[in-house]
């Protein structure tokens, strides 16, 4: 216990600084927002492969609560058009407004590691990328573990070879945790890579990492059980609890991601003083 008191006393000195208490909402807003010009495009593409909104929302309505399927589904474009200039320029255009969120991630990992700012096109042009990196896992969280046993129970409905489906399921299901598992350390573990403009040496970043993991696989996790047994019970908010909860999911894993990138600055000198202290 006398050897985890410095950090545990880090930790708590991590939480009371002020990027703490502004950064995660920041970045859980504008993840959400990135989601909107994602799902203009998921559209766009399903309309050029003549894919039909009202099959989306079939779809969607069978793997989410109705009220977050129509969020999503009610920004695709109607008119049957597929992929053209003005829905790429919007999709551009808004991503790199929810862009915004990792460029202060960027902004604040410099500041604490006490590197200088590179010119603002390079790191805007890396806040986007990190932008894709993120929007990316959250997706594959959303279709893992969140909707994951859904999606294997529709497939399993419709396929014509049952047999198959089975296999697959069950494939799925026992692959399900560690993939999840290797996918997200992998990724989180370079976002804290990519977040400092300079590059850093630091062994606790990969601790970091592996505490995002866990935290995060927990928390997605929980809000797979809320999803799946308890979203049509709206009994405080009515249909908006489910966005409520799909909003706390999210500041949930922003907090955890801003708190591992500051835990990954963390160093065996930092402990060192703590103790002397």
């Amino acid at each position: 216990m006398k050897k985890a008191r410095p950090l545990i006393e880090k930790v708590i000195d991590i939480v009371k600084r002020p990027y703490m208490r502004i950064l995660p909402g920041q970045l859980a807003f504008f993840t959400l927002m990135s989601l909107i010009p994602l799902v203009a495009l998921i559209g766009s593409i399903a309309n050029y492969f003549s894919l039909s909104l009202d099959s989306l929302h079939d779809i969607s309505s069978s793997l989410l609560p109705m009220d977050l399927a129509t969020l999503f589904t009610q920004n695709m474009p109607t008119n049957g058009e597929g992929l053209n200039f003005n829905i790429l320029a919007f999709f551009l255009a808004a991503f790199i407004l929810a862009s915004n969120g990792m460029h202060s991630v960027i902004v604040t990992s410099n500041e604490i590691y006490k590197y200088k700012d590179e010119g603002f096109i390079a790191r805007r042009i890396k806040a986007i990328a990190m932008t894709f990196v993120l929007v990316a896992l959250l997706l594959f969280l959303l279709a893992v573990i969140v909707l994951g046993d859904s999606i294997v129970e529709l497939i399993y409905e419709y396929s014509s070879n049952k047999s198959l489906a089975n296999a697959l399921g069950t494939i799925f299901k026992f692959l399900k945790i560690p993939l999840s598992l290797v996918v997200m350390y992998f990724n989180v573990k370079s976002l804290y890579n990519m977040a400092p403009d300079n590059k850093t040496a630091n062994v606790a970043s990969k601790y970091a990492a592996i505490f995002t993991t866990a935290s995060w696989a927990v928390g997605t996790e929980i809000y797979a059980i809320y999803v799946k047994f308890f979203a049509k019970y709206n009994l405080f908010y009515g249909s908006v609890s489910n966005i409520l909860i799909l909003m706390i999911w999210l500041y949930f894993l922003a907090y955890i991601f801003v708190l591992g990138m500051a835990l990954s600055t963390i160093t065996s000198e930092d402990l060192k003083e703590k103790d002397e202290k």
